[in-house]
């Protein structure tokens, strides 16, 4: 049973959505079809409640330290308003969770970043510069891991005696996820009147760029991020006005079932299915994003994929298949060489609601990883003829 509901779970139960337990939250999975969520994502513009995500705050003096040494990427080149994906790895170089990091305006302390909101959207009309002080982070662990990495972050931080405060206030937030080709428009209307350079800025921002703005009536952390695919946004606001902040956006409201089927098509990884530290333990250059370790930062794990890489890379590689016969792929599905000879596994799978093709992501072997390359998936037993296709499935 969910032990956590999102803030707004009342609201998309009146709406009519039916439920499912994700990470220990109970969360909307549909709210009218899976097929027609996942068709406004991709044709027009549609919103997903993604609250579950956790919201973990850092700031002080060695906050940047402290994020570079627990994250790949390299924190240190993120300015006010930027943000970057990244993964958390233990010694080994083994993924334990994937997160977006973001540069809050400076000054802003852990703990107190939604209050805070009103007061910097003030301070700083669109500028984050203009805010002064301690570096200041807002970094997002999938549904359910935001204890564990808070406690992570606390241990290493008091282990190396570094300055920073550390706050777990994914309580303190809600998060929605505008996203398809009129997510601008969408988002235009969510302003309202709003004429100053802030709002302003929302629509002009680059991807992975965010600011300040208000929402619905409400300020709001708003980045140019999402997983889907298309363009979007993902609008972080104070729990207590939640609300406001999405009744303010007069769209295709969308469960977890659409984000499944919309981040397969993409490729993009599912935490706790596609890598997890003891089911699936898997690398960052085995899952596919080696392009989020930067090898000349320190961070834990830093020194085992520095060595994965010197010898030539992973022997599996997460890639994609599409099936050219009747059958749905599913997580922990065998590929084989068509001999029954096993070569990989796949994590995750679904009948493409765009395509209208069964596709499926997961480990091959990296002789078989070659773009159209035939191999079998075993469905039921039967081997059923594939080819494998680099991911994305779709051209975006």
């Amino acid at each position: 049973m969910s032990e956590r509901t999102p803030p707004l779970h009342g609201v998309h139960e009146a709406r009519g959505a039916t439920f499912t337990d994700f990470g220990g939250w109970g969360m909307p999975v549909e709210f009218d079809s899976i097929r027609e969520e996942h068709a406004a994502v991709r044709e027009a513009v549609g919103a997903f409640d993604v609250s579950h995500m956790g919201e973990i705050e850092v700031s002080g003096p060695d906050a940047t330290a402290l994020l570079n040494r627990l994250t790949t990427n390299d924190v240190a080149a993120l300015d006010p308003g930027d943000s970057q994906y990244a993964a958390v790895t233990n010694e080994e170089g083994v993924m334990l969770d994937d997160t977006v990091v973001y540069r809050l305006p400076d000054g802003v302390e852990a703990g107190s970043a939604t209050a805070s909101l009103s007061d910097l959207a003030g301070e700083t009309d669109g500028d984050l510069d203009a805010t002064s002080g301690e570096p200041a982070y807002l970094f997002v662990p999938n549904a359910g891991h935001d204890g564990e990495m808070t406690e992570r972050w606390v241990d290493y931080r008091d282990d190396h005696g570094l300055d920073a405060a550390v706050a777990n206030a994914t309580d303190e937030w809600a998060m929605f996820a505008i996203q398809g080709p009129e997510a601008v428009d969408a988002m235009e209307e969510a302003l309202g009147d709003d004429a100053s350079a802030s709002a302003q800025a929302v629509t002009e921002l680059s991807k992975f760029q965010a600011t300040l703005a208000t929402v619905g009536g409400v300020a709001s952390w708003v980045a140019r991020t999402g997983y889907t695919g298309e363009d979007g946004f993902e609008v972080m606001c104070p729990a207590a006005d939640a609300e406001a902040v999405w009744s303010a956006f007069d769209v295709q409201p969308c469960g977890l079932g659409a984000r499944d089927t919309l981040r397969t098509e993409m490729g993009y990884l599912l935490s706790g299915q596609d890598f997890d530290p003891d089911e699936e333990p898997r690398t960052p250059y085995e899952a596919g994003i080696g392009f989020v370790v930067d090898l000349d930062t320190e961070f834990v794990g830093r020194d085992a994929l520095a060595a994965e890489r010197d010898a030539g890379g992973p022997d599996e590689e997460f890639t994609g298949v599409r099936l050219l016969e009747r059958g749905v792929p599913r997580n922990g599905y065998a590929v084989t060489d068509g001999d029954l000879t096993r070569i990989g596994h796949l994590t995750s799978g679904t009948m493409s609601p765009t395509l209208g093709e069964p596709i499926g992501l997961g480990y091959i072997h990296e002789e078989y990883t070659e773009p159209g390359t035939e191999v079998s998936v075993v469905v039921r037993g039967d081997e059923k003829r594939a080819e494998v296709v680099t991911p994305p499935f779709l051209d975006r």
